[in-house]
């Protein structure tokens, strides 16, 4: 039980259910995922941290990146199951659409400069 009330709660909000779609296009660092949500570093940190713990993306350090991905849902059955139903949910809602689509503009090398 513990395991899937952690998952759902990792999705009742509406901030990482956008990180998931976001992530699915490609991966992302948190400079990318802060840009492309418009919010704080340290809350898109604290978004990140919940999914990853709910075993529903991972990261990956790369020089002085890290890098976040969807997790091939190993951890948990409810993650895996959640995963792949977020590969077809949500995608003809106006707000998702907008942060994908925006996708291409967003660089961690114009953001960050580097």
């Amino acid at each position: 039980m513990k395991f899937f009330l952690k998952v759902m709660k990792a999705l009742s909000d509406p901030g990482r259910v956008k990180i998931m779609k976001m992530i699915q296009n490609r991966v992302m660092c948190v400079c990318e995922i802060q840009a492309a949500l418009q919010v704080a570093q340290s809350t898109a940190s604290k978004h990140l941290q919940i999914l990853e713990d709910a075993g529903l993306i991972v990261s990956r350090k790369d020089g002085l990146w890290v890098n976040y991905m969807v997790a091939d849902g190993s951890q948990s059955p409810y993650a895996a199951s959640m995963i792949g139903n977020l590969r077809h949910w949500m995608d003809n809602d106006p707000e998702v659409q907008l942060l994908v689509d925006a996708l291409p503009n967003i660089r961690r090398e114009t953001i960050c400069g580097r």
